[in-house]
């Protein structure tokens, strides 16, 4: 049954959270939290209790509790000094303090949101494989692998592959394939198991017709821990066969790709991922240091050093703009294209970092170009593409590249960046009423993420809204202290024919030339 407060919607059979029409992507354990937090309204929940019913009695730091309670906070528009729905009860626990009502699902705010289409060519979902080995410290493994079979399938041009941020939505979740297909517009969903003790691993793999429920095909690999990445090899050449049994096998055997030969090089970058992927300096100097130790056990790990070029970029651009950051992103970016010819993600970072700190419109492109011949299903080559495309004038394109990454990943919490890059792009063809609209999406996805905040200025500045300009404004600058007009459009590269319209609507905000 729905629960209705304020202008939000929360439905825990379909699991979203909305915003009057818009859909909310928040995390599954922050969604749990918020419907634990909303059906206990009566009382105050402990700790003990939200462990319990969220991560189901596992070891959870109170770090990791409050920053779940902190996303919840932002999706809801809440804070941790306002706290007008979720409360802290000192030395007690939390209690949620808005107004409740609870509807039948004919109400319009319980209207789930329109499916995609199925896609004219075969489409498949990854599910999160099940981490079996009774240790929450190796979910990143479990995922790892995952990761590593999306990113695998995803290069076979044929195969429209849902992303991996989108699919992970549905861990740690008791899902209907059938309803998955449904949600993610996709005929096929692998799902599967990984179990890791010792130096031994055992994954399980199955293929399901999400429309009509059925098994294609089920396979079960033991494995010394050393031989992991030629066993991903296996069950993504096996999830092909299955698809399409004719396939020549010199099309299967572009599945593969080259991958580390160190198994500590691999966990090392995926330890590091997460505080890459927040956009902001401080994650970025938190993963950097574990991907340098990668590339020092690999230095020729690709993807690492494609990582390591954003890290650095996001260090340059958001983080000071000192130059060693700038030389690094850069020198990290060539890596990546040099050992990393056939990583469509490899490339589609490298070529983000090329267009934005040497401003090399030219060589970004051939980067892009490469990313999609390789994999026209890389949601990833569209979401970083779209922003030096957009910085480079190209509004038209800019916007077709968003719209390509949000409906390849419509799930993924990275959807601030096309999202706001449509801003962006409208802002640019002069349509501000949607560039606004698209702008404030982006920001409620990740309000952490400074620059989402200045998309949203430009237009309201330029439509005369002031006030609001102003405000958005403020909350840039309180996330990027060092930031000028003058220093951020120098250091992206913006191309003269936009430079004027851009700082000229920033200005009129009220951000520092």
């Amino acid at each position: 049954m729905p629960y209705l407060f304020e202008d939000f919607a929360l439905d825990g059979d379909r699991r979203e959270l909305r915003r009057g029409d818009d859909l909310i992507s928040v995390e599954p354990q922050v969604f749990d939290l918020l419907q634990y937090l909303v059906r206990n309204r009566d009382r105050v929940v402990s700790k003990d209790d939200l462990v319990d019913a969220v991560w189901q009695g596992r070891i959870v730091s109170d770090a990791t509790l409050a920053s779940r309670v902190n996303a919840l906070r932002s999706a809801l528009r809440d804070s941790g000094e306002e706290q007008r729905l979720v409360r802290t009860i000192l030395r007690r626990g939390f209690r949620f303090v808005g107004a409740v009502r609870e509807e039948g699902h004919a109400g319009a705010a319980a209207r789930p949101a329109p499916c995609p289409e199925l896609p004219d060519r075969p489409s498949i979902a990854v599910l999160p494989f099940a981490n079996m080995s009774g240790d929450a410290e190796q979910d990143y493994f479990a995922d790892g692998m995952v990761e590593d079979i999306i990113t695998g399938l995803a290069r076979i041009r044929w195969l429209f592959v849902i992303a991996r941020n989108s699919s992970f939505t549905y861990k740690g979740r008791a899902v209907d394939v059938k309803q998955v297909g449904r949600e993610l517009g996709v005929r096929y969903v692998l799902e599967g198991s990984v179990r890791k003790v010792g130096g031994r691993v055992r994954i399980t793999g199955q293929l399901i017709d999400a429309e009509d429920g059925s098994h294609l095909w089920a396979e079960r690999y033991d494995r010394e821990l050393t031989d992991v990445f030629a066993l991903q090899d296996e069950i993504t050449i096996s999830v092909v066969a299955a698809i399409e049994p004719n396939l020549r096998r010199a099309e299967i055997e572009r599945v593969r790709r080259r991958r580390p030969d160190s198994l500590d090089a691999y966990d090392l970058f995926l330890r590091a991922l997460p505080d890459v992927y927040t956009f902001m300096p401080q994650g970025a100097a938190k993963g950097l240091p574990l991907l340098d130790q990668a590339l020092a056990i690999e230095p020729s790990y690709a993807l690492a050093h494609g990582f390591a070029a954003w890290a650095h970029q996001t260090l340059f651009i958001r983080g000071g703009m000192r130059a060693e950051h700038r030389e690094k992103a850069s020198r990290h970016a060539h890596a990546a294209i040099e050992h990393g010819s056939g990583d469509a993600m490899a490339l589609a970072l490298a070529g983000f970092t090329i267009g934005l700190v040497e401003h090399d419109r030219r060589l970004a492109d051939e980067a892009f170009s490469q990313a999609l011949a390789l994999s026209a299903s890389c949601a990833f080559v569209y979401t970083f593409g779209c922003v030096p495309v957009a910085y480079g004038g190209d509004a038209a394109r800019a916007i077709d590249w968003c719209e390509q990454a949000l409906r390849l990943n419509p799930l993924d919490a990275m959807n601030c960046v096309p999202q706001g890059m449509i801003g962006f792009g409208n802002f640019l063809a002069g349509r501000d009423e949607q560039a606004i609209a698209a702008g404030r999406r982006a920001v409620e996805m990740n309000p952490g993420f400074s620059i989402l905040h200045g998309w949203l200025a430009a237009p309201l500045a330029r439509l005369g809204r002031i006030e609001e300009a102003k405000a958005s404004a403020a909350r840039l600058l309180s996330l990027d202290p060092h930031f000028t007009i003058g220093r951020w459009s120098a250091a992206v590269g913006l191309a003269p024919a936009i430079a004027s319209d851009v700082t000229d609507a920033l200005r009129k905000a009220g951000l520092p030339a």
